[in-house]
């Protein structure tokens, strides 16, 4: 019963941004009313629109899945967005290398950078996993400056890149074709990444709740001094669920650059790590809960960008309803762990 009025409690973060892009839509839009009907519809109305939504839940859901394992394990990791830059950034690097362009090669070359995406986000998470066993510094702040230091060295890598000076210094080459995941709803970038981050959503679900070892880091997250007492290896899970934690961010790079940039590009990680962090607070890091909330928050910024876009607004709408239903995603979920 608690937990239902947890749950309600906190989908209310997604009532706030709702109410809140509406009340912008009617005192600012010049059609307010055609507006409004377009901002409810407008994405349902063409596959692009539609792909397009699902294609960000997507995103969501994978980086998500990594905000949920560091809550249930009791760490909270605030590195996401750097994360998300330096899987894409390692996946266009390996892509675009000629070394790794040989013909017969394209299924190693993409194994290969999917092995080094995921180590390079690991290894970011990891970092803040020996810092707090080391310096006993809290993970939700290391984590979150060493993500804020590596996100200004990746654009100056990408500006002093050889092979991005020859087009322009905003990003690195545009991947090889076969590198490229094929879309399932043209025109839209939707690609099968979004049934892959269903599965992880559903197989995190089954592994924190069935699983011995998921039952016993959720325990740890909920009741860090009875596991310690109870003999758990807290320190081994805590390093673990960070490490899948970064891995999972930096997953959500690897499917922006194969599956919609095609390219890494200064900026393109922009939003995806705390909007997948507000999906994980909104459903207090229930990763099957996950899918709808992933779902809700796409759509509602989906169609915030798309009004904004059509409106012709001089401020950007869905910035101002991420950061209303970060804000009251993160205040329900810190009430909710004060009152513990």
């Amino acid at each position: 019963m608690k937990k239902n009025i947890g749950l309600l409690k906190s989908a209310l973060s997604l009532l706030a941004g709702l109410l809140v892009c509406m009340a912008i839509i009617l005192i600012f839009a010049k059609k307010p009313l055609q507006a409004l009907s377009s901002f409810f519809t407008g994405t349902f109305t063409s596959p692009y629109y539609f792909g397009g939504m699902l294609n960000s839940a997507a995103f969501l859901m994978t980086a998500g899945c990594g905000a949920c394992l560091a809550i249930k394990s009791g760490s909270m990791n605030l590195g996401g967005e750097g994360q998300v830059y330096a899987g894409g950034y390692v996946t266009a690097l390996i892509l675009t290398t000629p070394i790794f362009l040989q013909q017969g090669f394209s299924v190693l070359t993409q194994v290969l950078a999917l092995l080094l995406c995921l180590a390079s986000g690991a290894a970011m998470a990891l970092a803040s996993a020996f810092l707090k066993r080391a310096r006993n510094a809290q993970v939700l702040l290391t984590s979150f400056l060493i993500s804020a230091g590596l996100i200004p060295l990746i654009d100056s890598l990408i500006t002093s890149s050889k092979s991005s000076s020859e087009q322009n210094l905003l990003s690195l080459p545009f991947i090889q074709d076969s590198f490229k995941w094929g879309q399932i709803l043209k025109p839209s970038p939707l690609t099968f990444s979004f049934f892959i981050a269903l599965a992880l959503c559903l197989l995190l679900s089954y592994f924190l709740l069935r699983n011995t070892q998921g039952k016993r880091i959720c325990i740890m997250g909920t009741a860090p001094e009875f596991a310690k007492y109870a003999g758990f290896p807290c320190e081994r899970y805590s390093s673990f669920c960070l490490a899948a934690s970064g891995a999972l961010h930096s997953l959500t790079g690897f499917f922006a650059v194969t599956g919609t940039y095609y390219t890494c590009h200064k900026g393109f990680y922009m939003n995806m790590g705390w909007n997948a962090l507000s999906a994980a607070l909104i459903v207090h890091a229930e990763p099957a809960l996950l899918i709808p909330s992933s779902l809700l928050l796409a759509w509602l910024y989906s169609s915030a960008d798309r009004v904004n876009l059509t409106q012709g607004f001089a401020f950007d709408i869905s910035g101002i309803v991420q950061g209303c239903v970060l804000f009251a995603a993160a205040f329900s979920f810190i009430r909710k762990g004060d009152a513990k």
